[in-house]
């Protein structure tokens, strides 16, 4: 099976990284799939540009698969409108969509990688699946539970902390080569590679 062919017929990859926009919450662990989407534009060699989408969006080739990269610019919770209007956009189905998010049952910097199931309570996650169904890929990156008695809502909406942004350049790197992985190598060699 020759993927590019394959990618070539069926359009380009839908990477979407989801965070909430705003410096305040450039830092927040809610926002770790911003930061892989950073790193990820860098990798193409581009540069984020707004888009009609209501995301910024930057388009180019990662691991030989044309990519649209994107940050959906409404609140985390609405994060559904802009990747169905990007979906409906660049005419994708869900098997080309790739969501990276952050984890409370992973623990802190593990990956898991998965195809369709449930939120577990992410609000993007939520939106996303309310708008286009459960059937994409996750790049599931943990940021485990919250300490104590601490709400969820809290915790994620805090920075990480500064033992954690020790291991964050790292976290975020492999995040991302988790992400060149699934659309270079399919979903089973990815996590075979990263889930662990």
């Amino acid at each position: 099976m020759n993927d590019a062919r394959e990618s070539q017929q069926s359009g380009p990859w839908l990477v979407v990284g989801l965070g909430n926009p705003g410096p305040e919450y450039a830092g927040n662990r809610h926002n770790i799939g911003f930061m892989v989407a950073d790193l990820l534009v860098e990798r193409v060699g581009g540069r984020f540009k707004s888009h009609k989408s209501r995301a910024q969006v930057v388009e180019g080739r990662l691991a030989g698969q044309r990519v649209v990269l994107a940050k959906p610019m409404t609140f985390m919770n609405l994060s559904g409108g802009p990747v169905v209007a990007l979906r409906d956009f660049y005419k994708l189905t869900p098997e080309r969509l790739v969501v990276i998010h952050d984890e409370l049952d992973v623990e802190y910097a593990a990956l898991r990688l998965k195809r369709g199931g449930g939120d577990n309570g992410h609000n993007g996650l939520k939106s996303i699946t309310k708008s286009l169904g459960p059937d994409y890929f996750r790049v599931r990156a943990g940021i485990g539970r919250p300490p104590g008695r601490m709400e969820v809502a809290d915790f994620v909406l805090r920075d990480f902390t500064a033992s954690e942004r020790k291991e964050l350049p790292w976290f975020v790197d492999r995040a991302a080569d988790a992400v060149e992985a699934l659309l270079s190598e399919g979903l089973e060699r990815a996590q075979q590679n990263y889930n662990g």
